[in-house]
């Protein structure tokens, strides 16, 4: 097993791009594990475009499988006062894995401020089940995080699309940085996994996310939602957020899967 941390800081520059090699174990079936492969181009650009504000949002298109050794490469959209877009593609042997828009953006003054985006009812930490076998199922990449079921619905139960788990990082020196949170908000396997009677091919195509606020850096245990809005026709589109033991809303997002079952 390759610690989160440790792979991060494998990822070396190389000229405009960055190369690392994925092991087995952050595998999602036969391609890298999507909060990988974004934690990867947040980081990359981190390393080759240090001077960047904080990142805002971001969208992923996950476009086709990679493991072993990828190419990070980071490209200026456009840089203005405040805000700067960058574009990332994750290479692999088989050519483009993912294609990714960043968006960062300085904090200014404003005189408006809201924030509405509440944690949902969870069952204690301290009385939760795991989500994941401990010690065997689950695909690969499970196995870097520690889950327990907070509510919703089990995998291939035949309930309602939404699951709800509290996760954190088993690596301690993960940390709560953007890319440590991108790696968190996509553990949990799509919520239309819920309506299944049995195992079935699911794979993510777009992911797009917002880092809503900075978690603190002392941050452990994170509330995680995922949740079905409709599902029909092979896809499904969900709503997923990460919220602090404090409920603070960290990371909201939305992704299209591809449903085979």
């Amino acid at each position: 097993m390759t610690p989160f941390s440790q792979l991060i800081a494998r990822l070396a520059p190389n000229g405009e791009d960055c190369t690392v090699d994925i092991p087995d174990d952050w595998m999602q079936g036969r391609t890298t594990y999507g909060g990988l492969t974004g934690a990867l181009c947040a980081e990359a650009t981190r390393r080759l475009m240090p001077g960047l504000p904080r990142l805002r949002s971001a969208q992923f298109a996950f476009v086709g499988p990679a493991g072993g050794a990828v190419r990070v490469s980071p490209r200026m959209l456009r840089q203005g006062k405040s805000s700067a877009f960058v574009g990332v593609d994750v290479v692999g042997e088989q050519g483009v894995a993912a294609r990714a828009i960043l968006t960062y953006g300085a904090a200014r003054p404003s005189a408006f401020e809201h924030a509405d985006a509440p944690p949902p009812p969870a069952a204690p930490l301290e009385d939760a089940p795991p989500f994941f076998r401990e010690g065997g199922g689950g695909p690969n990449f499970s196995h870097h995080f520690e889950t327990r079921v907070a509510g919703g619905s089990r995998p291939m139960s035949q309930g309602r699309p939404e699951i709800l788990i509290w996760l954190r990082h088993k690596d301690r020196g993960a940390g709560a940085g953007e890319a440590a949170l991108i790696a968190l908000a996509d553990v949990s396997p799509p919520a239309a996994f819920a309506m299944f009677s049995a195992p079935a091919p699911l794979s993510t195509m777009t992911w797009g996310l917002d880092l809503v606020e900075e978690a603190e850096p002392d941050s452990d245990w994170f509330l995680f939602l995922s949740r079905g809005d409709a599902v029909a026709e092979g896809y499904s589109s969900q709503t997923m957020g990460l919220w602090t033991r404090s409920g603070r809303a960290v990371v909201l997002s939305r992704q299209t899967v591809a449903v085979f079952g």
